[in-house]
């Protein structure tokens, strides 16, 4: 099977670049956009040789899983085209729930029956499955002429493999027990970026984006450690606001807003933050 745009999404001007291996899908898409590109690009590869994470961090795409790409040209402020990450947690999320069958895959981050989200969404960019890390997200941007914002939403997402030698749990969908391509899964997120994007609508819509986000978000109301620039701050996990930064209140009660840092729950925000 070959990667296709949801039929939704076609109608309505996305187009789609398909690879079988890329060096990264977001320098590509990037490329593309100083050299014209008016957005609404799709670049999608089942294989990625330089891919990054936050921070710089390597993002390994072994053959089989998705790097998918997603071109937006905006004239949106800066601090709301940060927020399409949180747009496309919720199209990965919606994207699954559509491609995976009921029963395959354990509820919350315990894996406990009593959770009502298959697929959680961990702060500020990822995506879980029972507790485990299944895909990431990498917003990054350049200036263009006109005041407007070329922003590459980068989503990969661990299908058939998922890397061993890392400091927090992950998994692949085949490691759940998921028969799901990433063929399969593109065409289902193609159709829910559509409308998890109309809701964003260039941000006049965060608010909404951020009650649906908060319906599926990993670890609201428990104990959370924060690593920021080699400070670690702890705390319980109340909320994001309403720019999406996490809120945090520590044990004499201060309510903390972060914006950038790297979240871990529970038994590991004690073990390893």
């Amino acid at each position: 099977m070959a990667f296709r745009l949801a039929p939704t999404s076609a109608s309505e001007g996305f187009r789609l670049e398909a690879h079988d291996s890329v060096g990264s899908t977001n320098a590509l898409a990037l490329d593309h956009a100083r050299a014209g590109d008016p957005g609404k690009l799709w670049v999608v590869s089942k294989k990625q040789e330089s891919g990054r994470g936050r921070r710089g961090r390597v993002w390994a795409t072994p053959e089989g899983n998705l790097a998918a790409t997603l071109l937006v040209i905006t004239k949106a402020e800066l601090r709301l085209a940060a927020t399409l990450g949180f747009v496309a947690g919720l199209a990965l999320a919606d994207a699954l729930d559509a491609v995976v069958p009921k029963g395959r895959i354990a509820i919350g981050l315990d894996g406990a029956s009593e959770g009502k989200n298959r697929f959680e969404l961990k702060w500020p960019n990822d995506v879980l499955a029972s507790g485990a890390k299944l895909a990431g997200i990498l917003l990054e941007s350049a200036i263009l002429e006109g005041g407007r914002f070329a922003v590459a939403v980068g989503i990969g997402v661990n299908v058939v493999a998922y890397p061993e030698d890392l400091p927090y749990p992950a998994t692949s969908l085949r490691a759940l027990g998921a028969a799901c391509d990433a063929e399969t899964l593109f065409l289902a997120l193609s159709d829910a970026w559509r409308e998890n994007a109309r809701l964003w609508d260039e941000g006049r819509g965060l608010a909404a984006v951020r009650r649906r986000w908060l319906a599926r978000a990993a670890g609201l109301g428990g104990e959370v450690a924060v690593r920021i620039d080699g400070n670690v701050v702890r705390g319980v996990f109340e909320t994001i606001d309403e720019d999406c930064r996490f809120v945090i209140r520590d044990d004499e009660g201060s309510v903390l807003t972060i914006a950038a840092g790297d979240v871990h729950f529970g038994a590991v925000a004690s073990a390893r933050a």
